[in-house]
């Protein structure tokens, strides 16, 4: 997937160790659109800042702390930010491809339309995120905490959801293409109408699965399997 670049010229820094302070600095000027390019913001604080439309290649957000900040339209290519703090921060219609994101904190975010596409994100925490038109595609989301966030009628595309809290979400008509629920934490989810034949089940308990997935599409090796939890033989 080719997830366009800002169509505007912005202003560019490469190569740079920049702190909150040049940050205060270069957004000073009204109207500034910022293009980072291999910078590095490791443990900086910039909670707060105005960096709507910025574009990110390339840097190292580790352990950033970006709390309340604004971040609507900006795309993130090849970046590193484990362990980075997004709390409360908008990130409308942000795009992010090909960055490692995880362990990163994204409770009660602005994620409207936003995209993570071919994204590391195992462990990371989504609590009551604001999701509307949010997607993931080709991600890994190993141990991550999605509670309640709605992929209703979605194409889901290479998801590994592994261990992942799901509890609440929403997979009505959703369908899968890939990817994997094994061990994920079901809890009030819903699947009905979705197709799953795709997907890798294995580990979930079958107790209460009827509930979870009463109306969902099941192959038959699927069914099979897990119904052989239970120690019945299928001939």
């Amino acid at each position: 997937m080719t997830i366009p670049m800002h169509p505007a010229s912005p202003q560019t820094i490469s190569d740079q160790t920049l702190s909150r302070a040049d940050l205060v600095a270069l957004t000073a000027a009204p109207h500034t659109v910022l293009h980072f390019e291999h910078c590095n913001f490791d443990g900086a604080d910039l909670s707060g800042l105005a960096l709507h439309g910025a574009q990110f290649l390339g840097c190292s957000l580790a352990d950033t702390a970006l709390e309340k900040a604004v971040l609507s339209e900006t795309r993130w290519l090849d970046c590193r930010a484990g362990l980075a703090r997004f709390r409360l921060a908008n990130l409308t219609d942000a795009r992010f491809h090909r960055c490692d994101l995880n362990n990163t904190d994204w409770a009660k975010a602005t994620l409207a339309s936003a995209l993570f596409a071919e994204v590391k994100l195992t462990g990371a925490q989504f609590r009551e995120a604001q999701t509307l038109g949010l997607s993931f595609h080709d991600s890994l989301l190993v141990g991550a905490d999605l509670r309640g966030i709605s992929f209703r009628k979605q194409t889901i595309e290479q998801l590994d959801l592994s261990d992942a809290d799901i509890s609440g979400c929403d997979f009505r008509d959703a369908v899968f293409e890939g990817g994997s629920l094994r061990d994920a934490h079901l809890k009030n989810a819903r699947f009905d109408g979705a197709d799953l034949r795709a997907t890798d089940l294995g580990g979930l308990r079958i107790t209460g699965l009827a509930s979870f997935f009463k109306g969902a599409i099941l192959s038959t090796d699927q069914a099979a399997a897990l119904i052989s939890d239970l120690g019945i033989r299928v001939m």
